[in-house]
């Protein structure tokens, strides 16, 4: 089985980083960053609509470029080496992903179109506080046309023009579609560590809102957009882990201390080369997540789950990692490394944290083992 990009994704991945090289990186996200009144970068967004990117998995009936997912993967990893200021993950992993896997023709029809050209961006609501979320957990309530209730955080809650929200419907669960342009809704934007990707609180009270999905299914439905997005936003920590190894190797090799390029010493080829191993972990699964995800295979539940856990534990050694490498001056502002361990904190907890997501794998192995 051969789990390696084709030459035309490959293709993809080359374009996607030239055109990030040119348009985001370092100077976009500080652009972000040293601006409190900017949640996203608008020029690079629209560049990126303006690409296509937005609707590469969208079908072509709804305004998309039809590719599937794999291209969308391909896009993921390069955006997570750029470390791009844009809400990309939640409008397109979440919010596209959750109407086109619970959408009516209608509701598809009313809003794909616009994701796709870049005119709606959209976010995923489900935790209420600290704690992994659970069915039985959820108190924010849904009767079938309002909401009330409080998500918090809510990734790129701050900028998002509609929102997917996990509430309580009767006894059970179900997927609500709610415009945050409302008077219905109140957003409070909240500060985290990575300022380049907002986040806000979500208070509704009689929001206006539609159900997205067959009631009671709520819950169900949002584990399936978890999985689909686990892998993708895996493929973001690929890719940033992999701009940490280089960023560290090229210091390495160029930093001289007591005669000699730092790279020689054992103690930093020990780093490098547990980041690298790392790395390769994560990307073997992030791969088998792609595999799984493309072709829908019954596999994708657990492989979600190892591309989730492995990339968020490698991105996180890589960045800090980086850090050390580049020594005392890998703590200042003025050095990039900080932007990759921002990143790195906050996607380990985007979509459920490692360890939840560690615990989801065992529980999904034992029950494949059982059947």
């Amino acid at each position: 089985m051969n789990f390696d990009f084709s030459d035309d994704q490959k293709s993809l991945k080359d374009q996607a980083r030239k055109f990030l090289s040119e348009k985001a990186g370092a100077k976009a996200t500080r652009g972000v960053l040293d601006d409190p009144t900017k949640s996203y970068d608008k020029e690079l967004w629209r560049a990126v609509a303006d690409m296509g990117w937005l609707g590469a998995a969208i079908p072509e009936e709804h305004g998309g470029l039809g590719l599937g997912r794999l291209e969308l993967c391909v896009l993921a990893e390069e955006i997570g080496r750029a470390v791009a200021p844009i809400p990309f993950s939640s409008t397109v992993y979440f919010f596209a992903e959750a109407l086109m896997l619970a959408g009516s023709d209608a509701q598809k029809a009313a809003h794909l179109s616009k994701v796709a050209g870049g005119e709606t961006i959209g976010c995923f609501a489900l935790s209420e506080g600290p704690g992994a979320p659970t069915a039985a957990s959820i108190q924010t309530r849904f009767d079938g046309s309002t909401l009330n209730g409080v998500k918090i955080p809510v990734t790129d809650g701050d900028c998002a023009d509609w929102a997917v929200v996990v509430a309580k419907e009767g006894q059970g669960v179900s997927l609500a579609l709610v415009d945050l342009n409302q008077p219905g809704v109140t957003r409070t934007t909240l500060k985290t560590l990575d300022p380049s990707r907002g986040h806000a609180r979500l208070e509704f009270k009689n929001a206006k809102a539609e159900r997205l999905g067959a009631a009671g299914q709520g819950w169900e439905l949002s584990e399936a957009v978890l999985d689909r997005a686990a892998v993708l936003i895996a493929f973001e920590q690929v890719g940033g882990s992999q701009a940490c190894l280089e960023m560290a190797i090229d210091y390495a090799k160029n930093r001289i201390a007591f005669s000699r390029p730092i790279g020689s010493f054992q103690a930093i080829k020990h780093k490098l080369a547990d980041m690298y191993v790392a790395i390769e972990v994560a990307r073997s699964n992030a791969y088998y997540g792609a595999w799984a995800l493309s072709t829908e295979a019954a596999e994708l539940a657990f492989a979600a789950a190892a591309a989730r856990a492995a990339a968020s534990d490698a991105y996180y050694l890589c960045a800090k990692e980086n850090i050390q490498t580049h020594g005392g001056m890998g703590f200042t502002w003025e050095v990039d490394c900080h932007l990759f361990y921002r990143r790195a904190k906050l996607l380990a907890v985007q979509a459920g944290n490692p360890m939840t997501w560690k615990e989801k794998l065992v529980k999904r192995l034992e029950q494949r083992n059982a059947a």
